[in-house]
């Protein structure tokens, strides 16, 4: 009977230990937080801006690249003679604009005096001859027929000497501020078309905008290509984000800056370190790719959990297991 006793007492206190240990167990469990998410990295398209047959690619699938590296180029043959064509616009339209500031030559000028003081003996002949032929009509020693050519004359010569002097005025003025106004806006018409033209030719040499991975090679050498056609799809060294979602009855552990561990199947044991960069302000239903069933019918919140030690072991789509601590920094 008292080994019976002795039996029950033991295992009552083996169930006692084990709840105990259980509740201790719960308690660090309500401490913290896990959530599952995956990695997201951005993935660029790249392109010409300019159309064209394609000359060489220097990349392929599978390939690290670095910011500023070339990856390809274009036949640069067109736009070398519409460079070309271009530096000769705009050296046609300096000199055009060169020509209506300066005005007209000295030469010209002192041929329209020339002229004036041709016209101006000419006006002065006539007009003397005219005032003869008044007083010989006044004689009756000519007819009126004879006096209406002198006066003609006299008014001819005085039109021509007009002509002349407006000329005369014309060039020593220089051209209209209109016209040179004009020969400006066609200089600098030319020199955007050539500015178009050195970029359209440094166009037509493609590179990377960031370090990165070559994830896909869209055409070969030899395709003729529209502007913006996809060449290389880019996927971006680095950031790296993991995307995550929080309900709201843990929203509160939620900030950005807090500080968080990453596990991947790979490291189970070694975690990555991220925090907090981003939580979304207006709630979604829970998307499909989230992985923990506490979550499959809540409204939740998402996170982007900027990872500042990754390496290239972190690949797009990646599953990934946050844990977040309740003691965890802030920054």
């Amino acid at each position: 009977m008292k080994k019976h006793i002795v039996t029950v007492l033991i295992v009552l206190a083996l169930l006692a230990a084990l709840g105990g240990g259980w509740m201790w167990y719960q308690s660090k469990q309500e401490n913290g937080l896990t959530l599952y998410g995956n990695v997201d990295i951005r993935t660029v398209n790249l392109s010409f801006r300019v159309g064209g047959r394609l000359a060489a690619l220097n990349v392929d699938e599978g390939d690290s690249v670095q910011a500023g590296q070339q990856l390809g180029e274009m036949d640069k043959a067109p736009y070398e003679n519409a460079l070309l064509q271009a530096q000769a616009n705009v050296s046609t339209a300096q000199a055009k604009y060169e020509l209506a500031t300066a005005g007209y030559r000295a030469e010209e000028i002192a041929q329209a005096a020339a002229a004036v003081n041709q016209a101006r003996a000419a006006w002065e002949y006539a007009q003397n001859y005219y005032q003869r032929q008044q007083g010989l009509w006044k004689s009756k020693v000519i007819s009126a027929n004879d006096l209406e050519n002198a006066r003609s004359s006299r008014d001819q010569a005085q039109a021509t000497l007009k002509s002349a002097q407006d000329k005369l005025s014309q060039y020593r003025a220089g051209n209209r501020p209109q016209e040179i106004a004009q020969a400006k806006a066609g200089l600098e018409q030319a020199q955007a078309a050539l500015a178009q033209a050195q970029l359209d030719l440094h166009d037509t040499i493609l590179v990377a905008p960031s370090n990165g991975t070559v994830l896909t090679r869209a055409v070969e050498p030899g395709s003729m290509l529209n502007a913006g056609s996809t060449v290389l799809t880019l996927s971006l060294t680095r950031p790296v984000w993991v995307r995550a979602y929080i309900d709201e009855r843990n929203l509160h552990l939620a900030k950005p800056g807090q500080q968080i561990l990453l596990y991947t199947d790979g490291r189970p044991n070694t975690p990555y370190h991220g925090k907090i960069g981003f939580v979304s302000p207006t709630a979604e239903f829970t998307p499909k790719t989230v992985e923990t069933p506490d979550l499959r019918t809540d409204l939740v919140y998402r996170l982007r959990i900027i990872v500042t030690d990754a390496d290239d072991n972190l690949r797009q789509g990646m599953p990934v297991t946050l844990r977040f601590n309740g003691e965890a920094r802030h920054e």
